[in-house]
């Protein structure tokens, strides 16, 4: 007589929906899931960290738009994946955390690792749920699966006892097969909506669109670039948003951020929060009379803060987009109407000098604007940019504030950083979902998959390099090393003692590119534009990770502040910022 293990069950259930792949690292109990799994053609990326794996499982969920799938142990397991669940509920990322715990007849005798994982995850996840039975496992994956990605995209949580994952059903029990799980449903906006909106954004003296990482999540990008197109509308992406419309498309106006901001009068929010990254949408940092249309998902979203919910639609981005291009029929906004496209061009030419300059700074050691340039030229000539062959991931204070602004994207869904929460330590685990949301199927071109980290931001990851080099993953990773959090020490220690050593204090002059070797993968150290470019053209090709270690400028600096961070109740003025 056949039977069936609870381990079983479950891989059979994520097979049925469709998963591909499992983010995670495995222990007692969870091991026989992992394992049946691979048995049925399922991949499984073994981690070393649950922190590092759960962010790889949130980013794997926004690329592909299907939920990332972690498997951990129970206990510490779920304690070092909770980074992970904020990051994915923060980003409004789609993840389902799967999890092992002690025997459900061992509850409350302080059994191996036991936690009421339930109790501490509900508050912030959209689904918790303890299997009882080994029956009730596939609704019990499907429904945590469907809650994850419907609606506003979060996390999930089922947790699976070890005597239901060893437990076994014999072939006269039933398991209800899996039902799948169908695109979510879309919405789009009323006809008394559209009409209000049209009519602002047609009265608007210097409208603006800004278009936010929920529009790409969204696959929104031929709506709103046919928008873009037909209406003329200037517009600005967030961090990574960007792509959605192209980055050399004339109408978009990033390089003069703080000029649009002021200036605009009429917003056209697309899958962005209003939120700090936005700077609320307040004064002074916004024009005080600013009217903002939002586009969301989510209606919570609708009003926030400066938002005004008469002039906000809840639905698709693709769908209200659509609708909205056609409730405008024809109108384009006239960039002579107003003086807005003068101020624009004005700043946009003052700040993209501003940056040429700096890029050319032909000093020793480099510096973060001139280190960037190099690897922009030289990464753009192996693979240009409209080819969309490359995604970047960038994390660290100065290295993602600087380097945001530099590398040029075309398209969407290429640019992955800290988000909403600018969160360190994503990097890696972000690199490592990249390539494998891009290079797994054979059907479609392979991208090279670009990691930029800050010397304090590799270290919260660095131990995952072993990751890429077991899995074979040729992703080329930068520390930009500057020997310390923000600025780093303008000059090593004077004594072998630690007592000099400032809070932002680091090792001197680490050597990072030796972490790859001893995995299997290249290293480089690099000082120079030469072995900058060398270093870069050579990892590009390589098949294995590579490592760039970069040793630039160190002390540059006074104060830690930086322009996405500036207080939205500072007086006007000040340089252009770039989100």
């Amino acid at each position: 007589m056949s039977t069936r293990t609870g381990a079983q069950v479950i891989a059979q259930a994520l097979y049925d929906l469709g998963v591909t792949v499992l983010f995670g690292i495995v222990g007692i109990p969870v091991v026989e899931i992992a394992e049946e799994a691979i048995n049925l053609g399922i991949r499984f990326l073994g981690f070393r960290n649950e922190q590092a794996a759960s962010y790889a499982a949130s980013a794997y969920g926004y690329l592909t738009g299907r939920p990332g799938v972690c498997l951990v142990v129970g206990g510490p397991g779920v304690l070092h994946a909770i980074p992970g669940i904020g990051n994915s509920s923060v980003n409004a990322f789609p993840l389902l955390l799967l999890a092992g715990s002690s025997e459900t007849y061992l509850v409350s005798k302080g059994a191996f690792q036991e936690m009421d994982a339930i109790s501490i995850l509900t508050p912030y996840t959209k689904w918790a749920i303890r299997t009882p039975t080994l029956n009730s496992i596939p609704d019990a994956i499907r429904n945590a699966y469907r809650a994850s990605c419907f609606g506003r995209p979060g996390t999930s949580f089922v947790d699976f006892p070890a005597d239901i994952i060893q437990g076994t059903l014999h072939a006269q029990h039933h398991v209800e097969g899996m039902k799948k799980v169908g695109l979510p449903p879309r919405g789009g906006a009323e006809e008394e909506k559209l009409r209000k909106v049209a009519t602002v954004l047609k009265d608007a003296r210097a409208p603006l669109v800004v278009i936010g990482k929920g529009a790409a999540y969204a696959r929104a990008e031929n709506a709103i670039r046919e928008f873009i197109d037909r209406t003329s509308i200037p517009f600005l992406s967030t961090p990574m948003g960007r792509g959605v419309v192209p980055d050399s498309h004339p109408r978009n106006v990033s390089s003069a951020r703080s000029t649009a901001l002021r200036q605009a009068d009429v917003v056209l929010v697309l899958g962005a929060r209003l939120n700090w990254i936005l700077h609320f949408g307040e004064a002074p940092k916004w024009n005080p009379q600013v009217r903002f249309i939002q586009v969301d998902i989510s209606a919570a979203e609708l009003g926030r803060n400066a938002g005004d919910p008469e002039f906000s639609i809840l639905g698709d981005i693709t769908i209200v987009m659509n609708q909205l291009t056609c409730k405008l029929d024809g109108w384009s906004w006239e960039p002579n109407s107003s003086n807005f496209t003068e101020q624009l061009e004005e700043a946009r030419w003052k700040n993209e000098s501003a940056a040429a300059k700096k890029a050319h700074e032909d000093t020793l050691p480099m510096t973060y604007a001139r280190t960037f340039a190099i690897i922009r030229s030289t990464l753009e000539g192996l693979s240009p940019p409209d080819e969309g062959g490359i995604a970047y991931v960038s994390e660290g204070a100065n290295t993602m504030d600087i380097s945001r602004s530099i590398f040029r994207v075309e398209h969407p869904r290429l640019r992955l950083d800290a988000g909403t929460h600018s969160t360190m330590g994503i990097g890696l685990g972000y690199a490592i979902a990249a390539h494998v949301a891009y290079n797994t199927d054979c059907k479609q071109k392979r991208k090279k998959i670009v990691a930029l980290e800050g010397d304090s931001a590799f270290g919260f990851s660095g131990m995952e390099m072993e990751t890429m080099a077991r899995y074979k993953m040729d992703i080329l990773t930068y520390v930009i090393n500057n020997g310390g959090i923000y600025h780093g020490d303008a000059s090593p220690p004077s004594s072998n003692t630690a007592d000099d050593l400032r809070s932002t204090s680091l090792g001197w002059e680490i050597g990072y590119e030796k972490m790859a070797e001893g995995f299997g993968g290249k290293g480089y150290l690099v000082r120079t534009p030469e072995e900058l470019e060398k270093a870069t053209v050579e990892g590009f090709h390589a098949d294995i990770p590579v490592l760039v270690n970069v040793l630039i400028e160190k002390g540059a600096g006074t104060k830690l502040e930086f322009g996405w961070q500036a207080s939205s109740r500072k007086a006007r003025g000040g340089k252009e910022t770039k989100l």
